[in-house]
């Protein structure tokens, strides 16, 4: 079965809101921990935010291998609004989203990588759909945001992890990743 891995950037305050305005600290090793996840995956699955995000900036980019990857490999957006995926290689997944993503994750492939941290992680984690959480713990706080742009929010669903590996980079940037742990009669 495939797996779901979270890459989500979070500063110390808990803000997962608009990375790409935050202080740039992408030091030795971060974009080939990010590169290597990714090559590691065969497909996106993000909420209808982020992928506008992230078609954004990646749409008709190429000439590395973490630009190159994105934009050729499958990518899913949960929406229930959008009528159209304006990137290639792209699906809406709408309706029953958690059923859908189970098909998926039981369909042939390799894992998919999941950006961001909002509506759509706590679907995936209330109905143990995601199998690893790889938060980029920055080192300030933002200072500002709320709602959808916290990690800690109160309405989560209650989860439980174990430490699969920390890494610490030399900007201050650790990576904590966590395997979530099946709840308790699963």
């Amino acid at each position: 079965m495939r797996r779901i891995i979270n890459s989500t950037f979070v500063s110390i305050d808990g803000v997962v809101q608009d990375p790409q305005d935050w202080p740039s600290l992408d030091g030795p090793g971060e974009s080939g921990a990010q590169t290597e996840l990714l090559l590691g995956c065969d497909a996106v699955l993000l909420g209808r935010h982020t992928f506008d995000s992230f078609a954004s900036v990646w749409r008709g980019r190429s000439g590395d291998p973490y630009t190159d990857k994105i934009n050729a490999m499958r990518k899913y957006m949960v929406s229930s609004t959008a009528d159209k995926a304006h990137w290639d290689n792209s699906t809406i997944i709408r309706g029953d989203v958690p059923a859908e993503i189970s098909r998926l994750k039981a369909g042939p492939g390799g894992d998919i990588v999941q950006y961001g941290f909002g509506r759509l992680s706590h679907t995936l984690m209330e109905h143990g759909l995601l199998d690893e959480l790889r938060l980029w713990v920055h080192p300030f706080f933002v200072g500002k945001g709320g709602g959808d742009g916290l990690l800690f929010r109160e309405g989560a669903p209650q989860a439980m992890f174990d430490v699969v590996e920390t890494r610490t980079f030399p900007s201050g940037i650790v990576l904590l990743s966590y395997r979530l742990k099946p709840a308790a009669g699963s």
